[in-house]
Protein backbone atom coordinates (compact mmCIF):
# COMPACT_ATOMS: atom_id res chain seq x y z
CA UNK A 1 0.00 0.00 0.00
CA UNK A 2 1.24 3.60 -0.28
CA UNK A 3 0.52 6.14 2.26
CA UNK A 4 -2.91 7.23 3.31
CA UNK A 5 -3.78 11.10 2.88
CA UNK A 6 -5.79 11.00 5.61
CA UNK A 7 -9.06 12.16 3.56
CA UNK A 8 -12.14 11.13 4.86
CA UNK A 9 -11.19 11.57 8.31
CA UNK A 10 -11.70 14.93 10.58
CA UNK A 11 -8.71 16.51 12.12
CA UNK A 12 -8.72 17.70 15.87
CA UNK A 13 -7.02 17.45 19.15
CA UNK A 14 -7.68 16.84 22.51
CA UNK A 15 -6.09 18.29 26.00
CA UNK A 16 -6.36 16.74 29.31
CA UNK A 17 -4.39 18.09 32.67
CA UNK A 18 -1.73 19.96 29.99
CA UNK A 19 -1.50 17.37 27.24
CA UNK A 20 -2.48 17.83 23.51
CA UNK A 21 -2.24 15.24 21.40
CA UNK A 22 -3.83 15.07 17.73
CA UNK A 23 -6.83 13.33 16.86
CA UNK A 24 -8.15 11.44 13.57
CA UNK A 25 -11.72 10.96 13.49
CA UNK A 26 -14.56 9.31 10.92
CA UNK A 27 -18.13 8.81 11.27
CA UNK A 28 -20.95 9.14 13.39
CA UNK A 29 -22.46 7.22 16.35
CA UNK A 30 -21.16 6.00 19.96
CA UNK A 31 -17.62 6.78 19.90
CA UNK A 32 -15.05 3.94 19.50
CA UNK A 33 -11.16 4.71 20.41
CA UNK A 34 -8.88 3.06 18.59
CA UNK A 35 -5.48 2.92 19.38
CA UNK A 36 -2.91 1.92 16.72
CA UNK A 37 0.20 -0.24 17.12
CA UNK A 38 3.84 0.42 16.44
CA UNK A 39 4.95 1.93 14.44
CA UNK A 40 1.44 4.66 14.30
CA UNK A 41 -1.87 4.83 12.66
CA UNK A 42 -0.56 3.23 9.71
CA UNK A 43 -3.00 2.62 5.97
CA UNK A 44 -4.31 -0.64 7.61
CA UNK A 45 -5.36 0.89 10.50
CA UNK A 46 -7.02 3.30 9.04
CA UNK A 47 -8.81 0.85 7.03
CA UNK A 48 -9.93 -0.76 10.30
CA UNK A 49 -11.22 2.82 11.60
CA UNK A 50 -13.02 2.75 8.71
CA UNK A 51 -15.13 -0.55 9.39
CA UNK A 52 -15.76 1.08 12.76
CA UNK A 53 -17.20 3.84 11.28
CA UNK A 54 -19.06 1.91 8.62
CA UNK A 55 -20.86 0.32 11.35
CA UNK A 56 -22.53 3.28 12.72
CA UNK A 57 -20.17 4.37 14.80
CA UNK A 58 -17.55 7.42 15.36
CA UNK A 59 -14.21 6.30 15.40
CA UNK A 60 -11.68 8.25 17.44
CA UNK A 61 -7.86 7.38 16.83
CA UNK A 62 -5.72 9.48 19.20
CA UNK A 63 -2.14 9.80 17.76
CA UNK A 64 -0.12 8.44 20.18
CA UNK A 65 3.36 7.99 18.02
CA UNK A 66 4.33 8.02 14.64
CA UNK A 67 3.00 9.63 11.18
CA UNK A 68 -1.02 8.96 10.73
CA UNK A 69 -1.31 7.98 7.52
CA UNK A 70 2.82 6.55 6.91
CA UNK A 71 2.99 2.61 5.70
CA UNK A 72 5.70 1.60 7.80
CA UNK A 73 5.39 -1.54 4.69
CA UNK A 74 9.02 -1.62 2.70
CA UNK A 75 7.64 -1.39 -0.12
CA UNK A 76 6.20 2.06 0.20
CA UNK A 77 9.70 3.82 1.73
CA UNK A 78 12.41 0.91 1.36
CA UNK A 79 13.38 -1.49 3.64
CA UNK A 80 15.75 0.68 5.41
CA UNK A 81 13.82 3.70 5.87
CA UNK A 82 10.68 1.49 6.67
CA UNK A 83 12.84 0.10 9.69
CA UNK A 84 14.39 3.11 11.01
CA UNK A 85 10.93 4.49 11.12
CA UNK A 86 9.44 1.75 12.77
CA UNK A 87 12.75 1.73 15.27
CA UNK A 88 12.00 5.44 16.00
CA UNK A 89 7.96 5.08 17.28
CA UNK A 90 9.28 2.18 19.65
CA UNK A 91 11.93 4.18 20.82
CA UNK A 92 9.65 6.98 21.68
CA UNK A 93 7.38 4.64 23.70
CA UNK A 94 10.32 2.85 25.26
CA UNK A 95 11.63 6.23 26.66
CA UNK A 96 8.32 7.97 27.60
CA UNK A 97 7.55 8.45 30.78
CA UNK A 98 3.50 7.67 29.69
CA UNK A 99 3.93 4.41 28.89
CA UNK A 100 4.51 1.17 31.23
CA UNK A 101 7.19 -1.28 28.96
CA UNK A 102 8.02 -3.71 31.39
CA UNK A 103 7.30 -2.87 35.05
CA UNK A 104 4.13 -5.27 36.51
CA UNK A 105 1.31 -4.41 38.21
CA UNK A 106 1.29 -1.13 36.83
CA UNK A 107 -1.76 1.01 34.39
CA UNK A 108 0.54 3.12 31.77
CA UNK A 109 0.02 6.89 32.33
CA UNK A 110 -1.35 7.62 29.22
CA UNK A 111 -3.93 5.20 30.20
CA UNK A 112 -5.72 8.71 32.54
CA UNK A 113 -5.61 10.59 29.39
CA UNK A 114 -6.97 8.37 27.26
CA UNK A 115 -9.93 7.84 29.72
CA UNK A 116 -10.69 11.71 29.99
CA UNK A 117 -11.03 11.29 25.77
CA UNK A 118 -13.10 8.45 25.93
CA UNK A 119 -15.69 10.38 28.59
CA UNK A 120 -15.13 13.98 26.00
CA UNK A 121 -16.07 11.79 22.88
CA UNK A 122 -19.14 10.12 25.09
CA UNK A 123 -20.44 13.26 25.79
CA UNK A 124 -19.67 14.43 22.26
CA UNK A 125 -21.02 11.54 20.49
CA UNK A 126 -23.71 10.16 22.71
CA UNK A 127 -25.24 6.84 22.82
CA UNK A 128 -24.65 4.48 25.88
CA UNK A 129 -21.35 4.22 26.65
CA UNK A 130 -17.59 3.65 24.56
CA UNK A 131 -15.63 1.17 22.97
CA UNK A 132 -11.89 0.99 22.89
CA UNK A 133 -9.56 -0.83 20.59
CA UNK A 134 -6.17 -1.48 21.39
CA UNK A 135 -3.50 -2.94 19.22
CA UNK A 136 0.23 -4.32 20.28
CA UNK A 137 1.35 -2.01 22.92
CA UNK A 138 -1.88 -0.25 23.18
CA UNK A 139 -3.57 -3.20 23.63
CA UNK A 140 -3.74 -3.70 27.17
CA UNK A 141 -5.42 0.22 27.47
CA UNK A 142 -8.39 -0.59 26.35
CA UNK A 143 -8.83 -2.92 29.53
CA UNK A 144 -6.97 -0.72 31.76
CA UNK A 145 -9.87 2.13 30.37
CA UNK A 146 -12.50 -0.47 31.25
CA UNK A 147 -12.01 0.72 34.80
CA UNK A 148 -14.67 3.46 33.91
CA UNK A 149 -17.93 2.59 33.46
CA UNK A 150 -17.98 4.42 30.45
CA UNK A 151 -16.22 2.01 28.76
CA UNK A 152 -18.74 -1.09 27.52
CA UNK A 153 -16.76 -2.85 24.75
CA UNK A 154 -13.15 -3.34 25.12
CA UNK A 155 -11.26 -5.09 22.56
CA UNK A 156 -7.20 -6.37 23.41
CA UNK A 157 -5.42 -7.08 19.87
CA UNK A 158 -2.50 -8.62 20.60
CA UNK A 159 -1.93 -7.13 23.74
CA UNK A 160 2.13 -6.98 24.19
CA UNK A 161 3.11 -5.28 27.12
CA UNK A 162 4.63 -5.87 29.78
CA UNK A 163 7.30 -6.99 27.27
CA UNK A 164 7.49 -10.70 27.89
CA UNK A 165 11.18 -10.78 28.57
CA UNK A 166 10.34 -13.27 31.86
CA UNK A 167 7.94 -15.95 32.48
CA UNK A 168 6.57 -13.89 35.15
CA UNK A 169 5.54 -10.83 32.78
CA UNK A 170 4.42 -13.33 30.17
CA UNK A 171 1.73 -13.84 32.59
CA UNK A 172 0.63 -10.84 33.22
CA UNK A 173 -0.97 -7.83 31.76
CA UNK A 174 -0.24 -4.60 31.57
CA UNK A 175 -2.60 -2.94 34.44
CA UNK A 176 -2.37 -2.10 38.20
CA UNK A 177 -3.94 -4.70 41.06
CA UNK A 178 -6.83 -1.72 41.70
CA UNK A 179 -8.07 -1.18 37.78
CA UNK A 180 -7.80 -4.93 37.21
CA UNK A 181 -10.16 -5.11 40.32
CA UNK A 182 -12.29 -2.85 39.40
CA UNK A 183 -12.68 -4.39 35.69
CA UNK A 184 -13.35 -7.75 37.37
CA UNK A 185 -16.28 -6.15 39.40
CA UNK A 186 -17.53 -4.16 36.59
CA UNK A 187 -17.52 -7.92 34.76
CA UNK A 188 -19.43 -9.69 37.79
CA UNK A 189 -21.84 -6.78 38.60
CA UNK A 190 -23.03 -5.86 34.79
CA UNK A 191 -21.95 -7.99 32.62
CA UNK A 192 -19.32 -6.66 30.48
CA UNK A 193 -17.22 -8.73 27.72
CA UNK A 194 -13.95 -8.77 27.34
CA UNK A 195 -12.38 -9.39 23.86
CA UNK A 196 -8.72 -10.46 23.27
CA UNK A 197 -7.34 -11.66 20.15
CA UNK A 198 -3.65 -13.44 19.12
CA UNK A 199 -2.06 -15.69 16.90
CA UNK A 200 -0.98 -18.58 19.06
CA UNK A 201 2.59 -18.54 17.79
CA UNK A 202 2.90 -14.91 18.85
CA UNK A 203 6.25 -14.54 21.27
CA UNK A 204 5.27 -10.74 22.05
CA UNK A 205 1.33 -12.08 23.06
CA UNK A 206 2.14 -15.09 24.88
CA UNK A 207 -0.10 -17.99 25.87
CA UNK A 208 -0.17 -17.02 29.80
CA UNK A 209 -1.23 -13.66 29.20
CA UNK A 210 -4.46 -15.35 27.78
CA UNK A 211 -4.77 -17.84 30.52
CA UNK A 212 -4.05 -14.95 33.34
CA UNK A 213 -7.01 -12.99 31.70
CA UNK A 214 -8.96 -16.44 31.41
CA UNK A 215 -8.45 -16.81 35.16
CA UNK A 216 -8.88 -13.30 36.23
CA UNK A 217 -12.24 -12.74 34.09
CA UNK A 218 -13.82 -16.22 33.71
CA UNK A 219 -16.41 -16.35 31.14
CA UNK A 220 -16.42 -12.73 30.96
CA UNK A 221 -13.21 -12.86 28.83
CA UNK A 222 -13.31 -14.07 25.07
CA UNK A 223 -10.49 -15.13 23.76
CA UNK A 224 -9.95 -15.26 19.83
CA UNK A 225 -6.98 -17.48 19.28
CA UNK A 226 -5.43 -18.16 15.53
CA UNK A 227 -3.46 -20.52 13.65
CA UNK A 228 -0.35 -18.92 12.46
CA UNK A 229 -1.36 -20.08 9.03
CA UNK A 230 -4.04 -18.10 9.04
CA UNK A 231 -1.84 -14.69 8.87
CA UNK A 232 -1.69 -12.86 5.70
CA UNK A 233 1.13 -14.38 3.91
CA UNK A 234 2.41 -11.08 2.22
CA UNK A 235 2.81 -9.18 5.98
CA UNK A 236 6.54 -8.27 6.73
CA UNK A 237 6.57 -9.41 10.41
CA UNK A 238 5.37 -13.20 11.96
CA UNK A 239 2.65 -13.59 12.39
CA UNK A 240 0.95 -10.71 15.17
CA UNK A 241 -1.49 -8.15 13.15
CA UNK A 242 -4.44 -9.50 13.78
CA UNK A 243 -6.71 -6.97 12.55
CA UNK A 244 -4.59 -4.82 10.31
CA UNK A 245 -1.28 -6.17 8.63
CA UNK A 246 -1.82 -9.90 9.22
CA UNK A 247 -5.59 -9.36 8.01
CA UNK A 248 -7.02 -11.71 5.07
CA UNK A 249 -9.72 -9.83 4.55
CA UNK A 250 -12.02 -12.81 2.37
CA UNK A 251 -15.52 -14.44 3.76
CA UNK A 252 -14.19 -17.46 5.35
CA UNK A 253 -10.95 -16.44 6.70
CA UNK A 254 -9.87 -16.70 10.40
CA UNK A 255 -8.74 -13.29 10.40
CA UNK A 256 -11.84 -11.96 8.61
CA UNK A 257 -13.88 -13.72 11.04
CA UNK A 258 -12.26 -12.49 14.02
CA UNK A 259 -12.88 -8.74 12.64
CA UNK A 260 -16.11 -9.44 12.24
CA UNK A 261 -16.29 -10.86 15.80
CA UNK A 262 -14.62 -7.28 17.24
CA UNK A 263 -17.67 -6.00 15.33
CA UNK A 264 -20.16 -7.81 16.31
CA UNK A 265 -19.16 -7.14 19.71
CA UNK A 266 -19.15 -3.02 19.04
CA UNK A 267 -22.67 -3.62 17.46
CA UNK A 268 -24.26 -5.52 20.51
CA UNK A 269 -22.51 -3.23 23.24
CA UNK A 270 -22.92 0.05 21.71
CA UNK A 271 -25.81 0.18 18.81
CA UNK A 272 -28.00 -2.38 20.21
CA UNK A 273 -27.93 -0.51 23.89
CA UNK A 274 -28.62 2.57 22.26
CA UNK A 275 -31.66 1.31 20.04
CA UNK A 276 -33.06 -0.27 23.26
CA UNK A 277 -32.48 3.05 25.40
CA UNK A 278 -34.53 4.78 22.44
CA UNK A 279 -37.24 2.18 22.78
CA UNK A 280 -37.55 2.55 26.39
CA UNK A 281 -37.46 5.93 26.00
CA UNK A 282 -40.54 5.77 23.60
CA UNK A 283 -42.52 4.07 26.16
Amino acid sequence: MADHDLTGFDRGTFTHDGTTRRLLRRGTGPAVIVMAEIPGITPKVLEFAARVADLGCTAVLPVLFGTPGRDAHPTAHGRLNSALYTAASMAKVCVSREFTVLATGRTSPVVTWLRALAADEHERCGGPGVGAVGMCLTGGFALAMAADERLLAPVLSQPSLPLALTRRRSAVIDISAADLAAVRGRCEREGLQVMGLRFRGDRLVPGDRFAFLRRTLGAAFTAVELDDAAAHPDAVLPPHSVLTEHLIDAPGQPTRAALDGVLDLLRTRLLDRQDETAVAGEA
